[in-house]
């Protein structure tokens, strides 16, 4: 499965870009992963960059209104998925003006990663160490422990 995490904005610290680094590469052991950056602007445009970016694949919003997964269910999750023949999924972390409800409605599915809202850096960093670990649980590796 080829993954894409969109992003509105460049990662803003150092320590974001070195762990986003870090995880990515671990990621890349198992499957293909890449970060797509939307440059920040009006709403209205940002979100039409987001639905251009994630054209043809599964689209995961990813907003604190969302369905809460355990690390098992979302490890489940990408094996269903990847048994099920999907080619494409897109992981979508909003800027500082979140997502519309339009773009809510117009996602496949919307999940949260926590009853927090996560400023969008601290997102990025745990979608992307959550795929890390989803792929460690599913090769039974022992990065997840119970």
């Amino acid at each position: 499965m080829h993954w894409r995490i969109i992003t509105v904005g460049r990662p803003g610290h150092s320590w974001v870009k070195e762990a986003l680094g870090l995880y990515l590469k671990r990621v890349e052991r198992y499957t293909r992963i890449e970060h797509t950056i939307v440059k920040e602007g009006p709403l209205p445009q940002v979100e039409q960059a987001i639905q251009a970016a994630s054209e043809g694949a599964l689209t995961v919003l990813l907003d604190e209104r969302g369905k809460s997964l355990r690390s098992l269910d979302l490890a489940r999750w990408v094996e269903t998925e990847e048994i099920g023949g999907r080619k494409r999924v897109c992981l979508i972390i909003g800027g500082a003006n979140g997502h519309s409800d339009s773009l809510r409605d117009w996602a496949d599915q919307t999940w949260t990663l926590s009853p927090f809202t996560l400023q969008h850096d601290m997102a990025l960093i745990v979608m992307a160490e959550q795929l890390y670990r989803a792929y460690s649980i599913l090769r039974g590796e022992p990065y997840h422990r119970e």
